[in-house]
């Protein structure tokens, strides 16, 4: 039987990593809550000046729920995935995250009926609520102790301007901003991990990356990376019990259960007080 916290014995703490590479969204950052809380507040708004609306699109907006908004946020931040994981280097034209953002808050106010509700800059706007996700409640502080020990890095396919945003709001603590943009791919592409262990001066084995998404980590690990997993509420693609998840718990390195501090359990475990 292979125990959860086998990472006590794993050898990243008779070898640490001289560096952590931290993914964002969902890893540092509540993104679920913050873009959720955001499309409610937005609708409330337009409902309250209703009178300037036309009568098809009241009655949708007034048919629209909380719940409704929430599925509205997970199917953006899916096409979010699709298009990274999807795109070719090279072959596939390049868009940053930020005009991926947009264009697919287009697209989904027109599937979801309420194309208009908006103006075009009020669209650019709130598509922009991906700079200011609020950070998990361990985020900062969990990185400023990590910071005793390791170089710190972002690798984020988020592009540098909102991880410049999201460093700013959250008040993080990085060193150092790497977005997957830099190397003109996205994660999982093994260029982004190659590329931002050598922006760091290190060899990839001399590298840690944390996650909350066991693909993500996976695909570090793929390149010669240690493998730190934080577990967040709802972040986590693989189901548990499958065969892949039940594997993970063999060959990542540190595990941190969801009700264990994140962060802040990472850099215990490191001897960080």
């Amino acid at each position: 039987m292979v125990l959860l916290d086998m990472s006590q014995n794993s050898d990243i703490f008779k070898s640490p990593p001289k560096a952590l590479t931290f993914d964002v969204f969902g890893t540092v950052v509540n993104w679920r809550d913050t873009v959720t809380d955001r499309l409610i507040q937005s609708a409330e708004a337009k409902a309250s000046s209703s009178a300037t609306l036309n009568p098809e699109l009241r009655t949708r907006l007034s048919q629209l729920t909380n719940e409704d908004w929430a599925q509205f946020a997970e199917e953006w931040r899916k096409s979010y995935y699709h298009f990274v994981v999807t795109f070719v280097p090279g072959e596939t034209e390049w868009r940053d995250i930020d005009t991926h953002h947009y264009l697919s808050l287009i697209d989904l106010l027109k599937i979801w009926g309420v194309e208009g509700l908006y103006s075009d800059d009020e669209v650019k706007e709130l598509s922009l609520i991906w700079h200011f996700l609020d950070p998990w409640k361990d985020s900062s502080a969990g990185i400023h102790a990590l910071n005793k020990k390791f170089s710190t890095s972002t690798l984020s396919n988020g592009n540098q301007s909102l991880l410049k945003d999201l460093q700013e709001h959250g008040g993080l603590g990085f060193k150092m901003l790497q977005s997957s943009g830099d190397f003109k791919a996205y994660k999982p592409h093994p260029s982004v991990y190659k590329g931002a262990a050598k922006m760091m001066g290190f060899k990839t084995e001399e590298v840690a990356m944390v996650a909350a998404h066991l693909g993500d980590l996976k695909a570090a690990r793929g390149c010669g990376m240690k493998t730190i997993y934080v577990e967040r509420k709802q972040e986590e693609a693989w189901t548990p019990g499958s065969e892949e998840y039940e594997d993970a718990k063999i060959w990542v390195d540190v595990w941190v259960k969801e009700d264990e501090d994140g962060f802040l359990e990472v850099a215990r475990r490191f001897g960080i007080d």
